[in-house]
């Protein structure tokens, strides 16, 4: 809604303006922060962040504008639905934090998005989007003392909005979600509960992703893929929040062979768990270390990384000091942090496809606890 209309600007004079500079204007939701970006040609930062300053702080937030972009993200909502590989990560998500925010889509609901209102989006704006909550984050062609004196103009006489109530922390609870449809594959999604962000674990539970599916030299896809032929794509991924963290597995596979495919993965889960190959170990280490410096290449990936480590931890970690942190992680830590997540005995599931692939989950929960 804010790029609507916003300081005084249409929906066409916000995009004109950058645009017309030779910059491009987007912004981006995820389950913990909102983030509003310019990328621009060097001299652009006065024009792109009274862009984005009045996108935060001056939103107009028409009613009309809201009835005509209703349908708009309906048809977004759909179109995700529409979309397997992306459907069955919400319905694991919902299944994993069941009742909380982090179990709800970030796209809404055609419920939820039809019962929205101006005025509650007012409410939520004068109760988030004020100078104590908003990270400035820049990389690139631009001036510190620029952007701070900008800054200060814009954001520093913002006294902020009122305490806000206190979130209790996420908790995986778990379970099993099974979504029939009419498709030549299953999608399935396996999640067990893990480590959030600030974590001491952090990168052990990376490293332990990484070695179990995070490439083509991984467990999972040498055994699932390789040796079994059960699944055209597998990998396992770790996401991370400020108090809560999930191991997951993707994997798509013939309808036939889903169930298998996800008791294969569980015994490579709890192999893993209890033994750790010096060699693996190390070439997971090389992978995620180029993984995330090579990320650095994009200035606007620097700014964006730069905004969530100061949102988590108030502080940035330089490249010499995460390198050292991937490389502390020891064979002990990974198994140390498999039977942690192990002992938990909870898992999410999510499974969407024909009816005839609905198994997998079951049999991927027996495997691992019995």
């Amino acid at each position: 809604m804010v790029f609507k209309g916003a300081g005084g600007r249409s929906a066409k004079a916000i995009v004109e303006a950058i645009e017309a500079e030779g910059g491009q204007i987007n912004a981006a939701t995820g389950y913990e922060r909102t983030s509003f970006q310019v990328r621009a040609l060097k001299g652009g930062l006065p024009l792109g962040f009274e862009v984005l300053a009045d996108l935060v702080q001056r939103p107009t937030l028409k009613a009309d504008d809201l009835v005509r972009e209703k349908p708009v993200i309906a048809q977004e909502i759909a179109e995700a639905a529409d979309t397997p590989d992306d459907r069955v990560f919400d319905l694991a998500q919902s299944a994993a934090f069941a009742g909380q925010s982090l179990g709800r889509p970030i796209l809404g609901t055609e419920a939820s998005v039809a019962a929205a209102a101006p005025a509650a989006l007012a409410a939520f704006h004068a109760g988030l989007y004020a100078a104590d909550s908003i990270v400035i984050s820049a990389a690139g062609a631009v001036d510190e003392a620029d952007l701070l004196a900008l800054a200060t103009e814009r954001f520093g006489a913002d006294s902020g909005p009122p305490a806000l109530r206190e979130r209790p922390p996420s908790r995986f609870i778990g379970g099993d979600v099974a979504e029939t449809r009419t498709l030549e594959q299953a999608h399935v999604v396996l999640q067990l509960p893990a480590v959030g962000s600030r974590d001491p674990d952090y990168f052990v539970l990376r490293l332990f992703a990484e070695i179990l599916g995070g490439g083509m030299s991984s467990r999972l896809f040498q055994e699932v893929r390789e040796n079994r032929g059960l699944a055209y794509a597998i990998d396992a991924y770790a996401d991370t929040y400020a108090d809560a963290g999930v191991l997951g597995v993707y994997l798509g596979a013939a309808v036939a062979d889903a169930a298998e495919a996800a008791r294969v993965t569980a015994a490579q889960i709890v192999a893993l768990a209890g033994h750790v190959h010096d060699d693996e170990l190390a070439r997971a280490k090389a992978q995620l270390k180029a993984a995330t410096f090579m990320a650095r290449e994009s200035t606007l990936a620097r700014a964006e990384l730069a905004a969530g480590q100061t949102l988590l931890f108030d502080r940035l970690f330089t490249v010499p000091e995460t390198a050292a942190a991937i490389d502390a992680v020891t064979p002990a830590d990974i198994t140390r942090l498999g039977a942690q997540i192990l002992a938990a005995g909870v898992c999410a599931t999510a499974v969407l496809g024909p009816k005839r692939a609905g198994p997998a989950g079951r049999l991927f929960r027996q495997t691992l606890f019995g």
